[in-house]
């Protein structure tokens, strides 16, 4: 018969043994925590702030010390809504805003602020009020840089007490009014409009002012060309003028060729069928007093020298003689 006590006995220390191991189990387990890397913990003894767990393996004191929840050390980047933000013109604009903050100090993030990301958030939007409510809408748009760093200056200056630095501060989008946009998108393309009108006058100013000196050009190039052709002209026919009259003075012509050199020009001067009135020149009865006085001694040279001629007598000098002579002339 089984003793019913001894086995009684035997299951009170099984379980007695079973519970130690699951006591030491839950002792170790309590005992040893493992932070990770960028991470930080803070240990609370009996209610109290105790140390600053760093990433690796540390033991703590079972049910007597408190691993609070982690605290991401890495820089951290926090997008904010829209906040509407009325400029110095009274022009109500909504900003979206990024953040970029590190926790620097576990403890102070944990014990200086309730909630440092909805703190920055609500800091960021009164600090961004008060700087843009100082500028109009025109400085709001073109100043970015501007208000991006008086930003970052105030949040790293009041977030540094919560364990927190803040690294950069970025306006992502700036929206004016419909309204605004409306005008200011009109007002740009009245400009561009400005401008192209003004290029096109440009450019057909500086068309004509080329075509205006290519014309200029090209008058002085046919006025010189014309001038020297003048030039060459000019020096052409003096030469042909100074040709023939040193030929004519080499050739010693006698007053007989040179009145019939004149009678042969006379049809030329009389050519064309425009003239009504021809009129004789003074010179023209001394050409023909001289042709009829070369023909008179031809005629009385060919009769001496024939035999059996009969020769006239000769006529007194004088006005008569001279008529006659002519008279004789204009016979033959």
């Amino acid at each position: 018969m089984v003793d019913i006590g001894a086995f009684a006995g035997q299951i009170f220390v099984i379980v007695l043994l079973v519970v130690i191991a699951i006591f030491v189990i839950v002792v170790l387990f309590r005992s040893i925590r493992i932070i990770p890397q960028a991470y930080s913990g803070v240990v609370e003894r009996l209610g109290r702030y105790q140390r600053t767990l760093s990433p690796g393996l540390n033991l703590l004191v079972p049910f007597i010390d408190r691993l609070r929840p982690l605290v991401d050390m890495r820089e951290q980047v926090v997008s904010f809504p829209p906040q509407p933000v009325i400029t110095e013109d009274n022009l109500v604009v909504s900003i979206d805003t990024v953040v970029y903050f590190q926790v620097t100090d576990a403890r102070a993030a944990t014990y200086e602020i309730a909630n440092y990301l909805s703190a920055v958030e609500q800091l960021t939007t009164t600090t961004l009020r008060n700087v843009v409510g100082g500028l109009n809408l025109e400085e709001a748009l073109t100043s970015r840089d501007n208000i991006n760093g008086q930003l970052r200056l105030v949040l790293d200056e009041a977030t540094g007490k919560w364990g927190l630095r803040v690294s950069r501060v970025e306006l992502k989008a700036i929206d004016p009014p419909h309204s605004i946009q409306d005008s200011m998108e009109k007002q740009m393309r009245a400009e561009r409009d400005r401008r192209a009108v003004i290029l096109t006058a440009e450019g057909s100013k500086q068309s004509q002012i080329l075509e205006a000196e290519g014309r200029r050009q090209a008058a002085i190039l046919n006025a010189e060309g014309e001038k020297q052709a003048a030039i060459l002209r000019a020096e052409g026919e003096a030469a042909a003028i100074q040709n023939v009259f040193d030929a004519i003075h080499a050739g010693r012509p006698d007053d007989k060729l040179l009145a019939y050199q004149y009678l042969q020009t006379l049809p030329k001067i009389s050519d064309g069928g425009a003239n009504k009135l021809w009129i004789i020149p003074s010179e023209f009865t001394e050409a023909m007093k001289g042709i009829g006085t070369a023909f008179a001694a031809g005629v009385g040279g060919v009769a001496s020298a024939t035999p059996g001629a009969v020769v006239a007598p000769s006529e007194p000098e004088g006005p008569a003689g001279d008529a006659s002579a002519a008279g004789a002339a204009a016979a033959s």
